[in-house]
């Protein structure tokens, strides 16, 4: 009866609502779902509202994809919708009086479905507990507000007045307040563990910080509606945001960094050291195994064509499987290495994630790390570190090695030939077509 607690104090502090939205995060974290009338939520709790299974694993251009095992081809079959406890919430930048919940589908056996990404996420969770331990996260996230655009293909342009370069510019926070506020305080009444919030360094940039917290779905929930709650309050003040890979050639990309680390059944942090300035063996191991893994699960962390040109030489983001002691130029970044602080922070993943992919993805490589311990390689700050080689900037290529990784399977066992198939067809799609680069250079010359 959780919902119906949930929707009951809701409607004490702020009213029956007009609507419900009811939101369901897909593959590529695109939240598809249904309106439901304000006065029918018992509808919810009773079982009574679907949508079909397929919902899950559409590609990022809508359209069902036969090779999942989903969709018409199979009849499409309907799953029940469940709300998720604790995810009702008002959504103020929408006119009225308007909730969302977040759901999940229980399929014909009346689990939840195994494409759901959330119950991939809870499944690595659970293989933790089984160690003892419970990861503790925070993410960050990159955005840009951007001039509206009146075409769908309209190149982005940033706001006016924006300087070239405006990393930590508080003059420049001053200039959007209307909007931050209008993001702060609409984080605040859902509820979202928002923490510091900056100019970054693109033109129109910005980035947020969220909490740790040792509820890793939470965390993935966080960053997926707070991403909404960014493109409705800024669409509202007349701009545009985008959370894209790489939406300028010249500019910093969007990233989500990732902060973990790791406590036992009493609350203490493995990561912490018994001697101070020394590296635990645990985050030695955490690191060795994310980093053994980054090239298998590149394609969580870069799901798109887009999120390739973060990888390209000069694209202000780190692109080697690396690591160092406080150094931004690594893949995997150490900010402190004692005390309750001691973690890694993942650098690889762009904004345009699915974030309870990624973390199913870095908890993955961390487990990995430390039940089998690889080697780890000398960290950038040592003056003898040999260079690795740098991950891919091919998306065709990472989606495959993705397929036939053995740490893929590991971390997502059949789903991983589920998001393979949904990625193979968005690339003929996206990729295919003849670009007009190519008639422009090729065409009368050839």
């Amino acid at each position: 009866m959780s919902f119906t607690n949930d929707y009951k104090a809701f409607c004490a502090e702020s009213g029956t609502p007009d609507r419900v939205e009811l939101l369901l995060c897909d593959l590529n974290a695109v939240l598809r779902g249904k309106w439901l009338p304000g006065d029918g939520a018992d509808k919810l709790e009773k079982g009574a509202v679907r949508l079909p299974l397929s919902t899950y694993a559409p590609a990022i251009m809508g359209n069902e994809v036969a090779e999942t095992g989903l969709g018409i081809e199979v009849g499409d079959p309907d799953g029940v919708l469940v709300p998720i406890e604790g995810t009702l919430k008002p959504a103020p930048w929408l006119r009225g009086n308007v909730a969302q919940v977040l759901v999940e589908m229980t399929d014909k056996s009346g689990a939840i479905s195994t494409n759901s990404p959330r119950a991939l996420l809870q499944r690595m969770l659970t293989r933790f507990k089984d160690h003892g331990w419970r990861p503790v996260v925070a993410t960050e996230l990159e955005f840009y507000i951007l001039r509206a655009r009146s075409e769908r293909a309209e190149a982005p342009t940033p706001p006016s007045f924006s300087p070239d370069a405006q990393n930590y510019d508080m003059e420049l926070l001053a200039k959007r307040e209307v909007i931050l506020n209008d993001i702060m305080a609409a984080s605040i009444a859902q509820g979202l563990a928002t923490d510091t919030l900056i100019a970054e360094y693109g033109q129109g940039q910005f980035e947020i910080n969220f909490h740790h917290t040792d509820d890793a779905l939470a965390a993935a929930e966080t960053a997926i509606l707070f991403r909404r709650l960014v493109r409705g309050i800024v669409d509202s003040h007349g701009y545009e945001a985008t959370f894209m890979a790489k939406p300028y050639a010249d500019q910093p990309g969007n990233g989500m960094h990732v902060h973990a680390s790791v406590i036992d059944r009493d609350g203490q942090n493995i990561f912490s050291p018994a001697k101070d300035g020394d590296i635990a063996q645990n985050l030695r191991n955490a690191v060795a195994g994310v980093i053994d893994s980054m090239r298998d699960l590149q394609a969580i962390f870069a799901p798109h064509a887009n999120s390739y040109r973060r990888f390209k030489p000069n694209s202000f983001a780190p692109a080697t499987p690396d690591w160092g002691l406080d150094n931004r130029a690594a893949s995997v970044r150490l900010p402190e290495i004692k005390g309750p602080g001691a973690r890694l922070e993942h650098r690889i993943s762009g904004a345009d994630t699915n974030p309870y992919l990624v973390l199913t993805a870095i908890l993955g490589g961390m487990l990995h790390g430390l039940t089998t311990a690889p080697s780890l390689s000398l960290p950038l700050d040592d003056p003898e570190c040999v260079p690795a080689a740098p991950l891919g900037h091919d998306w065709s290529l990472a989606v495959e090695r993705f397929s036939g990784s053995d740490v893929a399977a590991d971390c997502f066992g059949d789903y991983r030939e589920v998001y393979s198939a949904v990625k193979r067809d968005e690339i003929a799609t996206i990729l295919d077509p003849i670009s007009p680069a190519e008639y422009t250079y090729y065409l009368s010359r050839m």
